[in-house]
């Protein structure tokens, strides 16, 4: 069973889900999905008409693609993040194949972290989340979203806007990742701006993470933070302010962050920091892996997993 009604059935909130799915599959590595149609795997395009739509020829293409690579690492990853820009911008069609892969990633027992870094006032933040992880009530009946577990969103148009997000995502077991302290270099320029009480702008954020997320007990919150993997010198200080927090840590492999300098994410345990790598995994065999595109993209999820599991 795939999509909001899969999620919802769960009865469980989102922190003890990913602690449940960590726990079975013994990985916390996710998946990164940013489909260049240039750059797809061969036979991605055997099926695809000779002619037509380019956008209808180009995402079914890319609906192979994610499918092949989901079918290729699922043994060794936890969870998928598909870069939703990556699909968007085939319009209509590109929709359909962000649909089939995460019905492909459901398929193969992998949760689903959308990332589309939203963020806005209330109402446009419901039908955000509405579209990517609940569901829209209409006078003809309620229309699925995408069925994902989780989303990414900016928190810099205020709490409120995480408010509304919330309002979706924990009625369906869901979670939300805060940008925190992300991985890109411009990062600098917004999130690491001293603030006049003292203390980096990402330590705000993160304090509000701490506040917003909730969990029974010692367990993890279901308001997670995007922590990049670049700077692995804030992660210890990100696990201070926020204990129960689930650290997506983007940027491992191609940016240049590596797993093994980011220990303090695993400090509540093995579901503590879940690593996301995208084209160091996707890409492996033009990396000098060894084998078919498939099997490179095997080892190297492989390799991932085992140096993220000592750690934790």
């Amino acid at each position: 069973m795939t999509g909001p009604s899969a999620v919802a059935a769960t009865g469980r909130r989102f922190g003890d889900r990913v602690a449940d799915h960590v726990a079975a599959r013994e990985s916390q590595i996710v998946l990164g999905l940013d489909p260049d149609p240039s750059r797809l795997w061969p036979g991605s395009g055997e099926g695809v008409p000779a002619d037509g739509p380019p956008a209808a020829r180009a995402a079914a293409a890319v609906a192979a693609h994610c499918r092949a690579v989901i079918a290729a690492v699922a043994p060794a990853v936890v969870a998928v993040k598909p870069q939703l820009a990556c699909f968007e911008r085939l319009g209509a069609p590109g929709r359909a194949a962000l649909g089939a892969a995460v019905e492909a990633a459901h398929e193969h027992g992998l949760l689903v972290l959308a990332d589309g870094k939203r963020g806005d006032i209330d109402v446009s933040a419901t039908a955000y989340a509405q579209s990517l992880v609940g569901t829209t009530p209409t006078p003809y009946g309620d229309v699925p979203g995408l069925g994902a577990d989780a989303l990414t969103a900016a928190p810099y148009m205020g709490v409120d806007t995480i408010d509304s997000l919330l309002a979706v995502t924990r009625p369906a077991g869901a979670g939300v990742f805060v940008l925190v302290r992300t991985s890109n270099p411009g990062a600098a320029d917004v999130e690491d701006l001293e603030l006049a009480g003292g203390g980096p702008l990402w330590e705000h954020v993160a304090r509000i993470v701490d506040r917003l997320g909730e969990g029974d007990g010692a367990a993890l919150h279901d308001v997670g933070a995007v922590v990049g993997a670049t700077r692995p010198e804030h992660v210890a200080r990100m696990r201070e302010l926020m204990p129960r927090a689930v650290f997506l840590l983007p940027g491992v492999g191609a940016q240049g962050g590596r797993v093994e300098d980011l220990a303090p994410a695993w400090a509540p345990g093995p579901a503590g920091g879940l690593a996301t790598a995208s084209r160091s995994i996707v890409q492996a065999a033009e990396r000098g892996g060894v084998g078919t595109p498939a099997a490179a993209a095997r080892a190297e999820a492989e390799r991932l997993r085992d140096a993220a599991w000592s750690l934790a």
